[in-house]
C-alpha cells in the first residue's frame, strides 16, 4: 500500500537508472513509476517505494532544460542528510557498501538509545541509518547525552 505523504523527498543525481537500481538494492524497495527524456539518456522522474513511503528521483537538468535543482557533484556537496530508520542497520549499511557506498561514521550505539551511523551513497547525497533499540525518556536521553559529549572530550 503506497501511502500519501505530506513530504517526498526527491533525489537528484548523475545516473538515475543506476541510482533506482542502488536504492531497490540497498534498501529492498520497490520501483514505482519512472520515465526517461524522450531519447531515452536521463531519467525524468523516478520513483522508489520503501515500506508504503515513496522516494522521488531524476537526473540533472540544466536550467534551459527546465531543471532547478543540482545534484551534490555539481554543488560540491550536499545540504541534505535524509536519515532511515529501520530494523537492521548492520544489513543497510552492508548492501551499500558492497554497491559503492562510504562509510562516512561507522554505526554505532548512541545516547539517544539508537545504533546509528552514516553514508554517502554513490551519487553523492548523505545517510543517516538509525535503527532504535530502545525508547528513553527525554531526561535520560539528556543525562546519557552528557555522558557521551564528556566522554568524546577526554
Amino acid at each position: 500500500m503506497i501511502r500519501e505523504d505530506q513530504f517526498i523527498p526527491h533525489l537528484i543525481v548523475n545516473d538515475g537508472k543506476a541510482a533506482l537500481k542502488f536504492y531497490k538494492e540497498v534498501f529492498d524497495a520497490e520501483e514505482g513509476d519512472s520515465m526517461m527524456e524522450p531519447n531515452g539518456t536521463r531519467l525524468m522522474h523516478g520513483e522508489i517505494v520503501l515500506e508504503g513511503h515513496k522516494l522521488f528521483l531524476s537526473d540533472e537538468f540544466s536550467e534551459k532544460e527546465g531543471g532547478t535543482c543540482r545534484m551534490p557533484q555539481t554543488l560540491g556537496g550536499t545540504s541534505v542528510r535524509i536519515t532511515l530508520e529501520t530494523s537492521n542497520a548492520d544489513a543497510i549499511v552492508e548492501r551499500a557498501v558492497a554497491r559503492g557506498a562510504r562509510v562516512i561514521m561507522p554505526l554505532q550505539d548512541m545516547f539517544w538509545g539508537a545504533r546509528y551511523g552514516k553514508i554517502r551513497d554513490p551519487f553523492g547525497h548523505e545517510w543517516g541509518i538509525n535503527q532504535q533499540l530502545q525508547e528513553r525518556s527525554a531526561e535520560e536521553t539528556e543525562a546519557a547525552a552528557a555522558e557521551f559529549f564528556a566522554n568524546r572530550q577526554e
